[in-house]
């Protein structure tokens, strides 16, 4: 009763002479390292003599702290609570009758960020704060503040939020309905921008094309022109270093006309397309049929050939000599071809849209192009490599029947992509599974010569390359027949329908069944999602959250999506581990994020390759009667790895203990032994008492 009618007192003689007051405080902002990876945000206080503002943290009782409302904003994250600099006052106040931190002169709060998007953005919030002095207090003020935040290009966001008690479920189940989120030392939230993975895919794609391009030339559009463009230059060049010359600009050429190719697919549609044409059913149903023509092309049904117009005035231009005319002879090969390269160069710029990479279309025809001029100029420079080339014949349109049959194969990719976004049920995995079977059992049967088409020839007997390459599709073939009774091929298991969707599952006990439970079925969107492995899984984010809430678990957030090839790697190879699984039934609550609400699309997905390893510190006791309010040290000491405060607070302007789990230290490597000695040597950097952690990690990998 005293506290209260102290502050009263106080406040109301504030209000009698609050008109003579100018204002104590002044308030400037900046923004330090914008447009890096971790900016933040500076409020500074100009405070006039003998007056002062209050700490935010201040116990119950006493003067209104200074807090600060963030309004949240999926372009950024806050890292740990508002830093407060210096260190503030603290005395034993007589009217409150308690200790009281606050500051004079100057005060400086600080909050770090990560940026989760390339966009420039803006952080906007309230602060509320209180200022007195030996005499009076004027009223609380709320001040609003805005800023300017520039965002982050081709960076990855990978964040993680602090679940570690119910009070932090709290916190989120309320953050979710509110239209603020108040920053507190109980609520550590933590995150880290990953390297970007987009250069290492578009690499991939460039490896791939390469790839198709070396099998471009053993088609028989292609193949049997080598030896006679080769001769052309050779024999109608004034000497070998002309012929060279004509050889390399010939193979320039072709790298020129097919990059342009690919830098027309780009600027066509866009980076924001690709994305979407790797995500989108209707897409994926329009790559089905597209690689379903390819494929009978292949087989022999028909040829995607280009008007011969084009190839009329192609030569009319390449006759004409010169450097032109090397050119149009490049392009007169492209349009030739066409109908054994267009169903290569098709499936190669559909996967490389279907990956959602901006300049994928671009590697894609470099890497083929590349691969495809490489022979032409390679044999003008030594003509005598000709003689080991193997002869024309028959094997060449094997090897463009054998194409047909892989592409009909990935075609199925991308009608299971679709099938499964629509929930027809038309794929099942089984039939999926089934249906590759026949495919590798046949193409085995066609590489015996047990199976012929229009344009084969007689096969007196099998050579020992196409042996080896029967023996290796039918034993593919025999390797998925266990998927059509439930194995998990982990193998492959990205590349085939979800889990749930087989009907007859002989390993449900071992890999338990997706089926819903009882507990499950009622829940929001469970007649169309289910979770693998059997765990009860919530996929509205409401209402997860509200029986995490309820039963005081914390919260495993899951973004998936129903074609997303490395969600499904992660299901079949990593959650049926013993440990993990018996995790994620029985310590989590588990929320499926985006599959369930369609926004999958909308989500910026990429992947960081490098290795990552967690060493978890525990409090002296743990897990039962572990030690509670242990100072730590050494913590802004850490610069390679990231510390996740997951049982810490800042209590008094210090970081202690108040769980067992106490900090996570996580570091990046290239390897994982790299990783794992970067959190060693970053926990040596840090103390408290009774500090314990294990000294193994990653001996049993």
């Amino acid at each position: 009763m005293k506290k209260i009618l102290g502050l009263l007192g106080l406040l109301l003689f504030s209000f009698n002479i609050y008109a003579q007051i100018q204002e104590p405080v002044k308030w400037t902002y900046a923004i330090e390292n914008n447009g890096s990876e971790n900016p933040t945000l500076v409020i500074k206080a100009s405070i006039d003599d003998h007056w002062h503002v209050y700490s935010q943290f201040v116990g119950e009782g006493g003067p209104l702290p200074t807090t600060f409302k963030f309004t949240p904003n999926p372009n950024y994250q806050l890292i740990k609570g508002v830093l407060e600099i210096p260190k503030p006052i603290t005395i034993n106040d007589e009217v409150f009758e308690m200790k009281v931190s606050y500051f004079e002169h100057t005060a400086t709060f600080k909050q770090k960020i990560n940026t989760l998007t390339a966009k420039d953005y803006t952080v906007s919030g309230t602060f509320e704060y209180m200022v007195c002095n030996d005499k009076q207090c004027l009223p609380p003020e709320e001040v609003a503040f805005n800023f300017s935040v520039k965002g982050l290009p081709t960076k990855a966001i990978i964040a993680t939020t602090n679940l570690d008690s119910n009070q932090a479920l709290n916190e989120i189940d309320s953050s979710a309905n509110a239209s603020t989120a108040s920053v507190s030392d109980s609520t550590t939230t933590s995150a880290t921008i990953a390297a970007p993975a987009k250069e290492e895919g578009n690499w991939s794609i460039f490896f791939q094309g390469f790839l198709f391009g070396f099998v471009a030339l053993l088609m028989p559009c292609i193949f049997p022109m080598i030896p006679l463009t080769v001769s052309f230059f050779t024999k109608q060049s004034k000497n070998k270093a002309d012929g060279i010359r004509k050889a390399i600009i010939y193979g320039v050429s072709i790298v020129v006309i097919y990059v342009a190719l690919g830098l027309g697919v780009t600027m066509l549609l866009g980076a924001s397309a690709l994305n979407e044409l790797s995500s989108n059913a209707v897409f994926n149903l329009v790559f089905f049929g597209i690689l379903v023509l390819f494929a009978a092309s292949f087989f022999g049904a028909f040829e995607i050939t280009l008007p011969s117009s084009w190839s009329t005035k192609a030569d009319q231009k390449a006759d004409k000599g010169g450097l032109i005319g090397i050119f149009f002879m490049a392009i007169v090969l492209a349009i030739a071809s066409f109908s054994c390269t267009g169903p290569l160069i098709g499936t190669l710029l559909v996967d490389a849209a279907n990956k959602g990479t901006y300049v994928g279309p671009f590697m894609g025809m470099l890497g083929f192009s590349i691969s495809l001029a490489l022979p032409f100029t390679l044999f003008a420079i030594f003509p005598s490599w000709l003689n080991a080339m193997p002869k024309s014949g028959g094997w060449l349109n094997t090897v463009k029947v054998s194409l047909g049959f892989i592409e009909l194969a990935f075609a199925l990719k991308f009608l299971s992509n679709a099938d499964m976004a629509y929930h027809w049920r038309i794929l099942d995995r089984e039939v999926f599974i089934g249906l590759w079977i026949v495919i590798f059992v046949m193409l085995g049967f066609y590489l015996l010569g047990k199976l012929k088409f229009n344009h084969d020839s007689d096969v007196k007997y099998i050579s020992v390359p196409r042996l080896f390459l029967a023996i290796i599709s039918l034993s593919f073939a025999v390797y998925l027949s266990p998927g059509l009774w439930g194995a998990p091929l982990k193998a492959i298991s990205g590349f085939l329908p979800h889990q749930g969707t087989q009907d007859f599952d002989l390993y449900a006990k071992s890999f338990q069944n997706n089926n819903a439970t009882n507990a499950e079925s009622s829940r929001k969107y469970s007649e169309q999602l289910h979770a693998p492995l059997g765990i009860e899984a919530f996929f509205d984010y409401n209402e997860g959250m509200a029986y995490a809430k309820k039963v005081g678990k914390p919260v495993f957030l899951d973004f998936t999506g129903h074609s997303c090839t490395n969600c499904r790697k992660m299901e079949n190879a990593v959650w049926p581990n013993e440990e993990v699984l018996k995790r994620l039934k029985n310590d989590f609550v588990e929320i499926l994020e985006a599959m369930a609400n369609g926004t999958l699309d909308k989500i910026n997905i990429e992947i960081d390759d490098r290795a990552a390893t967690t060493i978890m510190l525990v409090s002296g006791g743990y897990p039962e009667a572990y030690e509670k309010g242990k100072e730590i040290t050494g913590v802004d000491s850490i610069k390679d790895s990231i510390s996740f405060h997951a049982g810490a607070q800042i209590k008094d302007g210090k970081i202690v203990t108040s769980g067992g789990r106490v900090m996570a230290i996580t570091s990046y490597g290239n390897t994982y032994q790299e990783a794992i000695n970067k959190s060693y040597q970053s926990i040596d950097k840090l103390h408290f008492d009774k500090m314990n952690y294990r000294k193994d990690i990653g001996f049993d990998l």
